[in-house]
């Protein structure tokens, strides 16, 4: 799924190509990935982009105000599969509104068949959503969120853990709690910060709480980094490989040279390595593992 880092990737590549250009057309394949109906989408037609933000793991493109007209935003969370791809020529004929392709809704700007940038959403699972909004607050689950995770200062910090009796992984991929984390940054933080998983939030010492709130602020501004250079709306970059633990199960470690292990529940994973991270004691894989600190 793409975090914070990726989503701000791809914010920065609009905010690099698509400024001031006008929309040309915009056309829909999915229907059901729309979520919103009022304004429409033809309404972005003539719109000017003016810029390209992101909350948390949400994605807004920015468009101008009219005279007695608010600006609008298009949003969109991209879920586990979905991506932002840029593309310098389109195929002028709009695309059949099947939904069965990877295809979600494409934006012509300047000229119709000239650049703008695709919603795509790779598998069967359809999750992807958009919304067209006068206001990113109007999104649900934009108005829901927390802090974000690079903006939230360390007394900020604090005071999001203090008194809370959820295990750290947990917490910190809450996104009312904390916007921007998803499974596998906090993965990295986790080992950055060698600590465990299951740690409980509101039991760790203030020294821990620093230790944490550094991993968190250097492991993402490292990934919006590498994020960024991988040019992410013109070419999907390799998330792994600037990943430590994550999705590196039965691998070295690569600051003690452990064997990286696996939590697996229904739904989902994480990985951590015992040796930095549970004081050698490997996590039962199944869903009533006991705590380990």
């Amino acid at each position: 799924m793409p975090e914070l880092p990726e989503v701000e990737a791809l914010a920065q590549h609009l905010r690099d190509h698509a400024l001031y250009r006008p929309v040309a057309r915009v056309d829909v394949a999915s229907m059901s990935v729309l979520k919103t109906f009022d304004p429409p989408v033809s309404a972005l037609a003539g719109r000017v982009v003016t810029g390209a933000s992101r909350f948390g793991k949400f994605l807004s493109v920015d468009f101008e105000d009219r005279p007695d007209e608010p600006g609008l935003h298009l949003v969109t969370h991209l879920s586990r599969a979905g991506w932002l791809r840029w593309h310098d020529q389109a195929a002028a004929t709009p695309p059949r509104p099947s939904g069965r392709g990877p295809l979600a809704l494409r934006v012509h700007l300047d000229t119709v068949g000239g650049p703008g940038f695709d919603l795509t959403e790779a598998g069967t699972q359809k999750r992807l959503a958009v919304y067209l909004v006068r206001d990113p607050q109007e999104v649900p689950g934009i108005a829901k969120l927390g802090p974000d995770a690079l903006d939230v200062d360390r007394a900020g910090f604090g005071a999001l853990l203090a008194g809370r009796s959820e295990r750290i992984k947990n917490l910190i991929t809450d996104q009312k709690v904390l916007a921007g984390i998803g499974n596998a940054y906090s993965d990295e933080i986790l080992h950055t910060a060698r600590l465990s998983p299951y740690a409980v939030s509101g039991r760790l010492t203030e020294d821990k709480v620093d230790v944490l709130y550094e991993a968190m602020r250097t492991v993402l501004t490292d990934a919006v980094d590498r994020s960024v250079g991988q040019r992410a709306a013109s070419l999907k970059g390799e998330k792994r490989s600037g990943l430590r633990v994550h999705a590196r199960t039965g691998l070295p470690c690569p600051v003690c040279g452990d064997t990286v292990r696996e939590v697996s529940f229904a739904d989902r994973s994480f990985q951590y390595c015992p040796t930095c991270q549970t004081g050698g004691k490997p996590l039962a894989d199944r869903r009533l593992s006991r705590l380990v600190r």
